[in-house]
């Protein structure tokens, strides 16, 4: 193993040793107890298999059949879940070839960020995922279950899922994805258009006919944002079928995918021998794995706060800076867009998660002694799926990138560091993503320009006030404020800005996800402005320091004089009415800062 890797295992095995032996302990309290179906009245068994079949009523009946519960975030506005309304059909069809039943147990909500991004449900985006787990939740709450399957793809879905079914780790997990459109308008050329229409050269109708040019069929969205980051990470932890993640949707190869799945989890449960559940597949080893594949690949921001969450579920404590110090240390192997100009097929064709989890073991960047969902150690995972004669098969991954424009080895990596960064300074402590960003505008010091609410910033760039060298403040964005919004609605006037020839930067307590781009931005800052984070005292003209490599975040102002300034506040109540905003007020309250997730959970003032 790399030193750093092995370092930075070992701390979070240290500190998490009294939280993690709780969890496991508890885990192995419900193990003992299963079948849980067995524990339950004849009353409450017959509610369970009510509605089966008469084949179905006799399985469930027996304690040496698996049950396996399907939760899914299906839905069919949201092209990334529309695929999943025939997976249940797929998975009980499979389910009953193995001599077992597989029963849909509940459904979870699927918000889609590109749909709400920039209105007012994009407030309860974060907290759709500590709503989710909670989903997730109830609908395995029946005990009449001896394995999960989990269908879901994106932003706060998969660790929504992730969360929940981790209070139930003593069942084994396998999640479902469904795979990414077909590629579409090429990325490039969809940025290109919407910084045209920000800059008012063409109208609405352009705009609109390059979105459905790039956004077309059922499937992920092809970019490596979130969702798609979530796909590599939980790869990457054993958690999906060798090389699942990025098989396009509705296709022979995904549907024998999906059977192979369900057939697998039934061989890990307790009525077939398995031991092990999603709780033992989870541990420090395959967290920090996560960690390094988020860093070779340039993935999403949002995981700062995801993954910290879904580590806590199991027990595990990680922090900002286990993330920095990987960073230090592991190569950039990747340039998937916004980091690059090509897609997650194009990543997929050139290789994919099996070329890189293998160059990744060779390196020392992965732990390879780990448990999976298809048995002990992460070397199956450099194999790539395929059909031979409609059977499925695994062939090695190829022995070179087949894109090395796209996908490199860990030999020659695009960069030597991951581009994480922790901010640290008197406005606050915060992460930034320096995998787009060009090295000139690393550091940034310039006056500030302050704004309470995204919106605020389109009038100003309308109006000529941004035309000049400035560091944008966008304050009251925090989990705590209004749920702690993702901003790409500033994006492309910042990316106009800077094309223009100024040096411009964003601080700010909100969230830009994984599609930050190339203007250095200041994300996740805490404290937030409505806890009286420095934020709050910054004011027009302050001069703001902005240094990504010293990892800093400053203004440069008296300090006696910013210590006596009266922060600012804002009326936040137009926030919190509206849009379903006021059933969210209790999670609002009692969020916790960024760097703990900005979880209702695990608030370590609860």
């Amino acid at each position: 193993m790399h030193a750093i890797v092995d370092k930075v295992t070992q701390r979070i095995i240290d500190r998490s040793r009294a939280p993690r032996q709780d969890y496991l302990g508890r885990m192995n309290e419900l193990k003992t107890r299963s079948p849980h179906r067995n524990s339950l009245s004849c009353g409450n068994l017959a509610h369970g298999f009510a509605a089966c079949n008469q084949d179905d009523k006799d399985t469930l009946k027996l304690m040496n059949k698996a049950n396996v519960a399907m939760i899914s975030a299906y839905n069919d506005m949201l092209s990334a879940h529309q695929p999943y309304a025939g997976f249940p059909d797929i998975i009980r069809e499979a389910a009953h070839g193995m001599g077992s039943v597989a029963q849909f147990a509940g459904g979870t909500p699927a918000m889609c960020d590109g749909v709400t991004q920039g209105q007012p449900g994009m407030e309860l985006s974060l907290f759709s995922r500590d709503t989710i787990a909670m989903s997730t939740a109830v609908a395995l709450s029946h005990n009449m279950f001896d394995a999960t399957l989990l269908l879901g793809i994106c932003d706060k879905i998969v660790p929504g899922l992730l969360i929940g079914a981790l209070s139930f780790g003593y069942l084994p997990t396998i999640l479902l994805p469904a795979g990414p459109m077909p590629s579409g308008l090429p990325n490039k050329e969809k940025q290109r258009i919407r910084q045209l229409y920000a800059e008012g050269k063409i109208g609405k109708d352009e705009l609109l006919e390059a979105e459905i040019k790039s956004y077309h069929s059922p499937g992920t969205c092809t970019f490596y944002g979130t969702a798609n980051s979530n796909q590599l990470l939980v790869e990457v932890m054993g958690l999906h079928l060798p090389g699942a993640a990025f098989v396009n949707p509705n296709t022979p190869l995904r549907d024998q995918l999906t059977r192979a799945a369900t057939e697998q989890v039934i061989r890990l449960s307790r009525p077939q021998g398995g031991e092990l559940g999603l709780g033992d597949m989870i541990d420090e080893k395959s967290i920090v794995n996560a960690l390094v594949a988020l860093l070779v690949t340039g993935g999403s921001t949002n995981h700062t706060l995801h993954w910290v969450a879904i580590a806590r579920a199991a027990g595990i404590l990680i922090d900002w800076n286990d993330y920095a110090e990987l960073s230090s240390v592991v190569p950039s192997m990747t340039r998937i867009y916004p980091n690059g100009e090509d897609d997650v097929n194009a990543f997929h064709e050139a290789g994919g998660t099996p070329f890189l989890i293998r160059e990744l073991l060779e390196g020392g960047y992965l732990h390879g002694d780990v448990e999976t969902v298809v048995g002990h150690g992460l070397e199956r995972y450099a194999q790539m799926p395929t059909l031979n004669d409609g059977k499925l098969v695994w062939q090695p991954a190829p022995g070179k990138s087949l894109r090395p424009d796209v996908l490199s080895s860990a030999a020659e990596p695009f960069a030597p560091d991951g581009g994480l960064k922790v901010l640290d300074g008197n406005l606050g402590r915060g992460v930034i993503k320096v995998s787009s960003v060009a090295p000139e505008h690393h550091k940034i010091e310039a006056p500030a320009v302050v704004f309470n609410d995204q919106n605020e910033l389109k009038a100003a760039f309308d109006a000529g006030e941004l035309d000049k060298d400035c560091v944008v403040i966008v304050r009251f964005q925090g989990p705590r404020s209004n749920g702690m919004p993702e901003l790409h609605k500033l994006t492309p006037y910042l990316g106009v800005l800077q094309d223009r020839g100024f040096r411009v930067g964003l601080v700010t307590d909100g969230r830009m996800s994984g599609a930050s781009g190339k203007v250095p931005a200041a994300i996740h800052v805490y404290p937030e402005a409505l806890d009286g984070g420095a934020l709050a005292r910054v004011r027009d003209g302050d001069l703001i320091c902005l240094d990504a490599d010293k990892g800093a975040l400053s203004i440069v102002v008296d300090e006696a004089e910013f210590a006596k300034r009266e922060p600012a506040r804002l009326d936040l109540s137009g926030y919190h009415q509206g849009y379903g905003r006021e059933l969210f007020g209790w999670m609002r309250r009692s969020a916790s800062t960024a760097e703990e997730g900005a979880s209702i959970f695990w608030n370590h003032e609860a």
